[in-house]
């Protein structure tokens, strides 16, 4: 293997060769933001998975150093996150009860599961499939999975009972820390630049805000002993390395797995390469989709070899890390060894931290995902938009996340294929004194009784061919003295075998009404697919390489220069 195609198998050889100094106490810097960041997330998420604490650091180790070695991005931070979490959960609950090793078990297999879908899939250069989640049925999901997030975990801020009875201190301490940390996000930092700090020592203390929250909850619970009024705890967390793991080899386990799996994929590679394309552009950089799914796949399979469950790049953590100056990968196998160092030194710390708090922090955390902004963005520029994010926004607070995504993407291909059925399909003249032509509708333009010109702008296929069909016999209809038909081509990039049937019924009945069918501008590719056939055989016109020579030659009246 050359060493251009061991660079493109593992991106990490790239950017290694030009790894410096400076580029070392970037990555530093920022793995120290990001660790900060990441260990209170970590816990948390792992408790919204259903999942022991310790978990969450698990899950943020093997897939970091991973990470480093496959993926594209400079700056993409992998790990736990709210949305996947809370499908791990879903996923879960229905094969295993919450707490119990077989719960963990089962999560390891969904991330093992999970993890070689993404890589075949890499393999295949299948990472096109993500784009049939739209924009807004992906905003409607994760609005909708942030408000469920939020909700459940209501409970645990405000310490209600079975009996919906508030524990006082619990809420106390849960509100508390709800507050202060929707403050430090905005406040703390102004707040230490107003008071002198330097801007870079300013960032570090702002983003260590959780940990602070979580450094005093546990403090006075320990001091006040809140542990014997009521107050839930984290209690004994191991210490220690990640456990060596592995997958359930059940074959009927993994068949009733393989649907969550899949949509745990496609949502966290599609959150993943969002904000990995968002943040490379800033630097013009680029990452590439496929390699980013062999990456993520490893991440995957790696937290499942580690006792971990999904993961995959997340946004709040990514745009950290990016703020806080990563230059390469490196800052997360940094951040890995920070993480490890947590598990291994700092466990016996969270002995006394309240569940209030890692709940506070996963409200406060999941909230920033709602976008309710983009229901009036869809309804002010695409009805059809806003059904889906309304559709699935509705369908996951009612039936779960999975039902919701489904049910987005199954509109969403509905709408599309209802648009593209009803291509718009426009009579064109020639614009006075040009060689272009436009819609008759909405120009001044100079047309013939003889010759009609009609731009098609959209690929024909099964679903739309006789829209064609039926437009082209009522402008026959209507126009006794028409000699010529011209089918403007341009915006065609693809012809169907429904399609092309339809074209050869249209060549049929215009030859027997005594009219021509001619093309222009037929694209390449449709050529090339249409050399050959019986249609161009048979075609009572001619193909033209350009629209005004058509109507030149067919109307020279039009034609003239004027």
């Amino acid at each position: 293997m050359s060493v251009r195609a061991l660079a493109s198998a593992l991106p990490m050889l790239d950017w290694a060769r030009h790894y410096q100094r400076d580029t070392l106490v970037s990555d530093l810097v920022a793995a120290l933001i990001v660790t900060i960041m990441l260990i209170p997330q970590s816990l948390a998420y792992a408790t919204l998975a259903g999942l022991p604490p310790e978990v969450g650091l698990y899950a943020s180790i093997a897939p970091l150093l991973l990470y480093a070695v496959f993926g594209t991005s400079r700056v993409l931070a992998v790990g736990p996150v709210a949305v996947v979490s809370l499908m791990t959960a879903t996923a879960i609950g229905e094969h295993a009860s919450s707490g119990s090793a077989h719960y963990a078990a089962v999560a390891i297999t969904l991330a093992f599961l999970s993890g070689a879908m993404l890589m075949v899939m890499g393999l295949l250069r299948l990472g096109f499939l993500a784009s049939f989640l739209s924009h807004p049925v992906i905003s409607g999901f994760i609005t909708a999975s942030a408000v469920l997030i939020a909700v459940g975990q209501l409970k645990v801020v405000l310490g209600l009972s079975a009996a919906g009875q508030m524990h006082f201190i619990t809420s106390a301490i849960g509100l508390t820390m709800v507050a202060f940390l929707f403050w430090a996000r905005r406040g703390l930092k102004p707040l230490l630049l107003s008071w002198g700090l330097p801007a870079r020592l300013a960032d570090v203390l702002a983003k260590a805000g959780p940990v602070a929250g979580i450094a005093v909850s546990a403090v006075l619970t320990w001091h006040f002993e809140w542990h014997l009024a009521g107050v839930k705890i984290v209690g004994t967390v191991p210490a220690g390395l990640p456990p060596l793991s592995g997958p359930l080899w059940d074959m009927a386990l993994l068949k009733e797995l393989a649907m969550p799996a899949l949509l745990i994929s496609v949502v966290g590679f599609v959150e993943s390469v969002s904000v990995g394309q968002t943040l490379a552009a800033k630097r013009r950089q680029r990452i590439e989709p496929d390699r980013e799914l062999v990456a993520l796949g490893a991440c995957n399979v790696g937290a499942a070899m580690t006792g971990g469950f999904p993961v995959t790049g997340g946004f709040a953590r990514s745009v950290v890390n990016f703020d806080a100056g990563a230059q390469t990968p490196a800052a997360g196998a940094f951040t890995a060894v920070g993480i490890l160092l947590a598990a291994l030194f700092l466990t016996p710390a969270l002995y006394f931290v309240p569940q209030a708090t890692l709940s506070a922090t996963i409200v406060v955390a999941v909230l920033s995902l709602v976008d309710l902004r983009i229901l009036k963005t869809t309804w002010a520029y695409s009805r059809s938009d806003f059904s889906a994010v309304v559709v699935t926004l509705l369908v996951t607070l009612a039936a779960g996340v999975e039902a919701g995504l489904v049910a987005g993407v199954a509109l969403s291909l509905m709408l599309y294929v209802f648009k593209t059925s009803r291509p718009h399909i426009a009579e064109v003249g020639r614009v006075p004194g040009t060689e272009h032509f436009r819609n008759v509708l909405r120009h001044q333009v100079e047309v013939s009784e003889r010759l009609a010109s009609l731009r098609v702008d959209g690929s024909l296929y099964f679903a739309n061919a006789r829209v064609l069909e039926d437009r082209v016999n009522a402008l026959v209809a209507e126009r006794p003295q028409l000699e010529h038909l011209v089918l403007q081509c341009s915006a065609i990039n693809d012809i169907d075998a429904s399609a092309l049937e339809s074209l050869e019924a249209i060549n049929l009945r215009l030859a027997e009404a005594g009219v021509h069918l001619h093309l222009s501008e037929v694209k390449g590719p449709v050529m090339d697919r249409l050399q050959g056939t019986d249609f161009l055989k048979h075609l009572n016109g001619q193909v033209y390489l350009s629209h005004f020579k058509a109507v030149s030659e067919l109307a020279p009246e039009l034609g003239a220069q004027s």
